[in-house]
């Protein structure tokens, strides 16, 4: 479903096309593809950075698109190994001293573009951060997303839902598409559960019996 189709489809479902509501209805989108990413773990919203952490450093500067960051790894001489994340009071308990260096072995978030890695590396680290990212959303310069494509009946009701409330239906109309934007997602969170878990190689569908 791209831009343009969802607009009318929301027009055509609420037959409402008051110039204030229209006006409202990047608002409904935009607030529906948030939800939908904030209550589905998507791999459409996953992504990978690395960065050189300095040696002495334990400050890491994180990309500016990062909303949830997902795990982090140092990379010495091709061997990848993971931090734990804690909390800032516990690195600060951890190591007092900044300026110790050693294996990297926590993080923790410093701010909200920072991270604080310890201890501080001896020598410059290749650091790799996975993180959530909210990617564009449905709008008149960006026609199509993954979630228009492949998630359109969450969509449609998650807008419908938006707009609803700011017609202020009858209850019984937002009730009714809350449970429609609760059972699409559901079965998209089924959808990308199996996306994750199955492949052909260890649980096939079909089952070959006994010769």
């Amino acid at each position: 479903m791209n831009y343009s189709t969802l607009v009318q489809a929301i027009k055509d479902y609420t037959e409402n096309e008051e110039a204030t509501f229209v006006s409202q209805i990047g608002t409904f989108i935009e607030f529906a593809e948030l939800r939908i990413l904030r209550e589905a773990d998507l791999n459409v919203a996953r992504k990978y950075a690395t960065s050189t952490l300095t040696a002495g450093d334990t400050y890491l500067s994180l990309p500016t698109d990062v909303a949830i960051i997902r795990s982090m790894q140092i990379i010495v001489s091709n061997v990848r190994t993971y931090l734990q994340q804690k909390d800032t009071s516990f690195i600060n308990e951890y190591i007092g001293d900044r300026t110790t260096t050693g294996t990297p072995r926590y993080y923790a978030h410093q701010d909200h573009d920072t991270a604080s890695v310890v201890p501080a590396p001896g020598s410059d680290t290749t650091i790799e951060l996975s993180y959530t990212y909210i990617p564009a959303g449905l709008s008149a310069s960006t026609t199509t997303t993954w979630i228009g494509d492949n998630a359109p009946q969450a969509l449609l009701y998650g807008c419908l839902l938006e707009a609803s409330m700011f017609m202020k239906s009858e209850a019984a109309d937002v009730q009714g598409y809350e449970a429609r934007y609760g059972q699409a997602l559901q079965a998209l969170l089924v959808q990308e559960d199996m996306r994750n878990r199955t492949d052909e190689y260890r649980d096939r569908s079909i089952k070959i019996g006994d010769k």
